[in-house]
């Protein structure tokens, strides 16, 4: 009995794997016809993601703080032939995703990959730390990608098509990396913890959840108020001997947002040139 039973898994298995069509790697790859979001997208990782998705083929809203720098980012995509349009957003706010997300709705007709890339990181030691400045930092780097998924979420929910969010974490959300960074640590645990419930409760509506965690980034703002040498002593301890650049981090984006990953959610993955290790 048992070697029948054996027999016939093994047939179906042979059966899948004969006629199973392999999806050419241009396809997977393909982001033709979709429309991202992607929050902080002006400048630094931002920027970089961004432009791998638009280059991927989907139309871009850059989100920012800053209107005139989502403008300047938007200008450099349409240059290069890519779709895009800028959005000013402050993240924490309500309102402002509200805004943001019909933009996108008006823009391009709906809203199929979030990225909530936008975050703060001042440096500060816990005796320095003040209340209001705990509640900014919680209030950008959690709440404002808890506001964003809640509300994209619901359109994609509505167009029935599902989607793909992608939370940029950090490695710090795994172990810290300095001190001085106790509320931006904080934020970034809860925002991984964020990802894997949230990953729980939108697989229904075939919506992927999942996370990328960078490690040291070269970006024209990524001192955060550090010094040189902390700088330089970080840097000594990533085992490829350099800081990424922000196409490190679009390249982990566009992977997680094409269906090169179509089975995966509520993961993280480390892109940190090995710090962890260390």
């Amino acid at each position: 009995m048992t070697n029948t039973i054996d027999f016939a898994i093994l047939t179906i298995v042979k059966s899948y794997f004969i006629y199973m069509e392999i999806t050419p790697l241009s396809q997977l790859i393909s982001l033709k016809g979709k429309v991202a979001i992607v929050t902080g997208g002006a400048v630094g990782i931002g920027y970089g993601i961004a432009y791998r998705l638009a280059e991927a083929g989907a139309s871009i809203v850059v989100a920012d703080l800053k209107l005139d720098l989502a403008t300047e980012a938007v200008k450099k995509l349409t240059e290069a032939g890519f779709k895009a349009v800028p959005c000013e957003a402050d993240i924490s706010k309500e309102e402002a995703v509200s805004k943001m997300v019909q933009t996108t709705v008006d823009a391009f007709g709906g809203v199929d990959i979030l990225v909530n890339n936008a975050g703060i990181y001042p440096f500060k030691l816990l005796m320095d730390l003040t209340p209001a400045d705990f509640d900014r930092i919680i209030g950008v780097n959690l709440r404002g990608a808890y506001l964003c998924t809640k509300q994209v979420a619901q359109t994609m929910i509505k167009q029935g098509r599902g989607g793909r969010i992608i939370n940029i974490t950090s490695i710090d959300a795994l172990h810290p990396s300095m001190v001085g960074l106790a509320a931006y640590d904080a934020s970034k645990h809860g925002l991984w913890g964020f990802t894997k419930n949230v990953a729980l409760e939108l697989a229904q509506h075939k919506i992927w959840v999942n996370a990328i965690a960078p490690g040291g980034i070269a970006t024209p703002g990524s001192s955060g108020g550090t010094t040189a040498d902390t700088t330089k002593a970080f840097e000594q301890k990533i085992p490829m001997h350099r800081m990424g650049v922000p196409d490190d981090i679009g390249r982990a984006v566009l992977f997680l947002a094409s269906d090169l990953a179509s089975y995966m959610t509520g993961e993280q993955i480390v892109v940190d040139g090995g710090f962890l290790l260390a």
